[in-house]
């Protein structure tokens, strides 16, 4: 379903990959080239937020959490919100405007109202730089003449993320541990103070206790208006995160709601499966 006046429109999204492969099922030792193909989304619609709040009324920020395992979509459909990915089929509307009708100068300003979380901290983040440089770079790139600024900013959310001091000064490449690159990660898609932020397992390297601080510092910004995308393969931590949650399978949407209802009474035999894989304690006596 998708409302005329939210932040975020989805409409029948699908997204094929062509991929080529080999068929060995022919004579020992000749393969036959032959054309595959994936449909990484089918026909995916959602809404999130609105675009303006009533005269008077302060906007808060809107939260989805996406659900589902590995494979099943979910960095493709985040990307595909920004336009890194272009659509087979369908299209996304952001702040009442078609992707597809943007032109590309058009499409950077809307991405630079967004921020995004990699999945990967390892390869997403520039290596040579440190700490504070990692996090300070798309501020000096969009508002390269208020470095000072961008530099106390960036000090104040690695603080926030709970990231020790004497690591700022350190280069990414050598001295940091997956939890903490994520958490730089997160410091650098925040540093502008995006509108939407789009977070790709942005807590899936935090020990128990790091992964509640983080979620503090995001649902702090939604708190003040920032709205939010989440995906994971954790349907707790998508109740935590969020009051709404979509699981996707195989590039679908095969069940939405009230996380608390797809927690406590889900629908689809995948979402079924997919509380039956969370860890659960032996009962007392074992």
């Amino acid at each position: 379903m998708t409302l005329p006046n939210a932040l975020l429109n989805v409409k029948e999204l699908s997204v094929h990959f062509k991929l080529k492969g080999f068929d060995l099922s022919g004579h020992l030792g000749l393969s036959k080239r032959r054309e595959e193909g994936v449909w990484a989304l089918k026909s995916v619609s959602f809404s999130l937020g609105k675009i303006a709040a009533p005269e008077g009324a302060m906007l808060k920020g809107a939260t989805l959490s996406i659900v589902g395992e590995s494979g099943s979509g979910k960095t493709t459909l985040l990307r595909s919100l920004l336009g890194l990915v272009p659509p087979t089929g369908g299209d996304v509307e952001l702040w009442g405007r078609s992707l597809r009708a943007m032109t590309d100068e058009e499409r950077l300003a809307v991405r630079r109202r967004c921020g995004y979380v990699p999945q990967d901290p390892y390869s997403s983040l520039p290596p040579t730089l440190t700490v504070l440089g990692a996090v300070t770079e798309p501020w000096n790139v969009v508002r390269g003449g208020e470095r000072e600024k961008g530099l106390a900013k960036a000090k104040e959310l690695l603080a926030e993320l709970k990231l020790p001091e004497e690591l700022w000064g350190a280069r990414v490449r050598y001295s940091l541990s997956g939890g903490q690159r994520q958490r730089v990660a997160v410091a650098r898609a925040l540093v502008l103070d995006p509108e939407l932020l789009l977070c790709d397992e942005p807590t899936a390297m935090q020990d128990v206790s790091t992964r509640g601080e983080v979620l503090e510092v995001l649902n702090r910004r939604v708190a003040a208006g920032m709205s939010m995308i989440l995906v994971t393969h954790d349907l707790l931590l998508a109740r935590y995160a969020s009051t709404r949650g979509a699981v996707l399978y195989k590039g679908e949407i095969v069940e939405s709601g009230d996380t608390r209802e797809l927690l406590e009474r889900p629908t689809h035999t995948y979402t079924r499966a997919l509380l039956a894989a969370l860890p659960k304690l032996p009962p007392r006596g074992e």
